[in-house]
């Protein structure tokens, strides 16, 4: 698994943003990418920028379980083998102080979570019949500690994290690679519709070159960019009194800047 050359990779959410900028990066490295996402024009556009032969477009709901299954098993009608899958899909909106319906609230968890746990549900039968496999999911600094506005956002990228460190180690002995993306801001759709200032943003094509790299080393987590990361994991290893008190004068600047607006 050190090489990307010749390798099939399933990319889901690949219609835009970081996802879009990752098939285009390992196509360039020589492997076969299988592009799912709700939106199959936008997956046909980018496919057709794709270097190299052997790309499929496959379009997915991840959210629903049999069409979850259906793609693995077309998968396989056209390889024999499936070396990665990289999980990328999320829903997000900007924090504020509006209270957010439950209805979007179940929704965003079942995209930005429980998805996460149909797919690897599925794909672990495989990777064990073939022998080993990469399974890799996007978390978030967002979810190193709980931030004011930002439920439920902030919850379901701890899950994933969570998640991926509770695969990591079951799954070794399968000769299964778990790893875990944590990236700062990368300008997307998503990180567009914030309305406040983002440091140190990064691209969504450098950010696809820190995973890229990430997926042949050895470390569970890639994160990026390290000079923001660092710092977001300085404030996961705070004491609470401490954490509070700083998230405390987080919220009322927030407050203050909303009775400016």
């Amino acid at each position: 698994m050190k090489s990307l050359k010749k390798n099939h990779i399933w990319i889901i959410g690949a219609s835009s943003g970081i996802g879009a900028s990752l098939a285009h990066g390992l196509a360039l490295a020589g492997a076969k990418v299988v592009l799912t996402a709700r939106r199959p024009e936008a997956l046909e556009e980018i496919k057709l920028k794709l270097p190299g032969r052997g790309h499929l477009v496959m379009p997915l709901d991840v959210t629903k379980v049999d069409e979850v299954k259906y793609t693995l098993e077309k998968i396989f009608t056209h390889t024999q083998y499936l070396d990665r899958v990289i999980f990328l899909p999320a829903i997000y909106s900007p924090h504020s102080n509006e209270r957010k319906s439950i209805d979007f609230i179940h929704e965003m968890i079942s995209v930005n979570l429980s998805s996460a746990f149909t797919v690897v549900e599925t794909v672990i039968p495989a990777f064990i019949k073939q022998g080993y496999g990469q399974i890799v999911l996007c978390g978030s600094v967002a979810g190193f500690r709980g931030l004011p506005r930002g439920q439920p956002y902030c919850a379901t990228k701890a899950g994933i994290i969570n998640y991926a460190e509770s695969l990591k180690v079951e799954l070794s002995q399968e000769n299964i690679d778990v790893k875990v993306i944590n990236p700062g801001f990368v300008k997307t759709p998503l990180t567009d519709k914030n309305n406040f200032t983002m440091p140190m943003m990064i691209s969504a094509e450098k950010a696809a070159c820190y995973i890229r790299k990430g997926l042949v080393k050895s470390a569970f987590e890639i994160h990026f960019p390290k000079r923001f990361t660092y710092i977001m994991k300085i404030l996961k290893f705070l004491p609470y009194w401490l954490y509070f008190k700083l998230t405390h004068i987080m919220q009322n600047n927030m407050q203050e800047q909303d009775k400016n607006e």
